[in-house]
This record gives C-alpha cells, structure tokens and sequence, in this order.
C-alpha cells in the first residue's frame, strides 16, 4: 500500500515537473513571437539603422562630436574610464527605435534620427554589473556574441578572465540537456544582444538563472537581471564595455591585467 501510494506521488510529481515545463516553454514561445512581430512592426515604421550602418557612424566619432557630447553631460563623480574614452568607442549611440524597456536610459535623439544613450547611466549600469560579477566563479560563467563584430573583443574577454565564450554559434541545449556531449552547468549567463544570443537566454530562462546583458535602445530586457545599456552593434563599443568588465573582475580576483582598452577595441584613432 505504502508502495502504492509513493508511486502515485511520483507520478504525480513527474506530471507536475512536465506540466510547469511545457507552460514555460509556451511563455517563452508566445515571448518570442510576441517580440518577433513587434520588432517587425517597429522596423517597418521607423525604418530602423543597419548594423553595418551604426559600425561605420561608430567609426566616425569626431573631437567635434566628443567635445559636443561632454558639454550635454552632468559630470559629478569619476567615471570607470575617462569619459572621452566612452564617447570614443560610441558606446553612447544607440538606434532609431526605442523599446519601452530601454526608454529610461534615453536622453535625446540626434539630428540623424539615432537615439542617444546617458553615458552616465551606461557607468552606472557598469559598477552595478561588476559588483553582480564579482558574485560568481570565472567557471561557473559564459558568454556568447553571435554578432561578428564582437568576436574578437570576446575572445580577448575570455583570455584574459577564463570565463568561457561563445562566438558564431551557440547550441541551445547545452546548459539544459544533460545527454548532450557538451553540455555544462553554468550560475551566470552573458550576452551580447537579446536578440541574436535569444537560444542562451531562452537556456538561461529554463533554468532560472541570472542574466547580464548587453542592450541596445531596440533591445527588450525579458528575464534580463543585470542590463548594461551600450551600443552593442559596434565593435568598438563591445569592446570597450568587454575591456571594463574583465579590468574590474581580475582585480576581484586578485589577477594581473595589463591590457589596453585599445587590446579590446582596435584603434581609436
């Protein structure tokens, strides 16, 4: 009898385990397309930039623009990198289309349409973000960055912390389904974009883990835990947010970094 009756339990627990999981994965789809039309929706009203388009407006900041955008910012405490170096890589520069999500970190739009981000908030978001970091153990951490442009500033990231990266490709299922070959167990997930990195986040949510992000204006921050707002359509930008995260982490960790920003970004010049 007592046999019995822990078999129904179990049952009933299995049918409960598959019920919750099969109402996650209908949230996360119905998310998903939700996200899909809407962005549809938004590029076919705004028109919104290329990539390619933002990459070589990234590569143009001017001493103009610079000196432009240091007089519209309130500037009381010291920032994580000096503040021409931010407006350098044009972490600053966001989209024409603004998300609901990402509004608040939004101060004005340029004559071209492109929305600009308050550098002070991408400093702020920083600090909160390698404070969030220092929690987790550099195996226990990854990262991927599907966007080509941000590959070689990720590959210098894993170097230098050994936190394992993630270019061109990330399989969903590997953090997940323990009868992959390569699967691993993860605290920490990182990504590059919401939307192109969308199969880390979607494993991320499965499992109810944290999630730092990078994210654009045109980005949603579903089941994002620690956003770092930035242009993170440009490798220069990538690269500079890359080059903060992994300077501050090593010093957690007691390591040496003797990189430059410049290891991260390419030139500046």
């Amino acid at each position: 009898m007592v046999l019995k009756k822990q078999g129904t339990e179990e049952k009933l627990k299995s049918l409960t385990e598959k019920l919750k999981e099969r109402m996650l994965q209908e949230t996360v789809e119905e998310e998903d397309e939700a996200e899909e039309k809407t962005k549809k929706k938004i590029k076919e009203e705004a028109k919104d930039i290329s990539d390619k388009e933002i990459e070589e407006i990234s590569k143009k900041i001017s001493k103009k623009d610079i000196e432009e955008e240091k007089k519209s910012i309130e500037l009381k405490d010291e920032t994580l990198i000096p503040l021409e170096d931010y407006i350098k890589c044009a972490v600053h520069l966001g989209t024409k289309v603004i998300t609901p999500h990402m509004r608040k970190f939004v101060y004005k739009r340029r004559a071209d349409g492109l929305a600009v981000i308050n550098t002070i908030f991408i400093d702020q978001k920083l600090r909160e973000a390698i404070n969030y970091l220092k929690n987790f153990r550099p195996e226990s951490i990854y990262l991927v960055c599907k966007r080509e442009a941000g590959w070689p500033a990720v590959r210098k990231f894993e170097e230098i912390t050994g936190i394992r990266a993630f270019t061109k490709k990330y399989s969903p299922g590997i953090t997940t389904n323990l009868s992959l070959e390569n699967f691993f167990e993860a605290e920490l997930t990182m990504i590059c974009d919401t939307w192109i990195d969308k199969n880390a986040l979607y494993d991320t949510l499965r499992l109810k883990k944290p999630l730092m992000a990078l994210c654009d204006t045109n980005n949603y921050t579903f089941g994002v835990t620690q956003v770092i707002p930035c242009n993170n359509k440009s490798g220069k930008s990538i690269g500079c947010i890359l080059y903060i995260l992994a300077r501050e982490y090593c010093k957690h960790l007691g390591k040496p970094f003797t990189a430059k920003l410049e290891d991260f970004t390419g030139s500046l010049e």
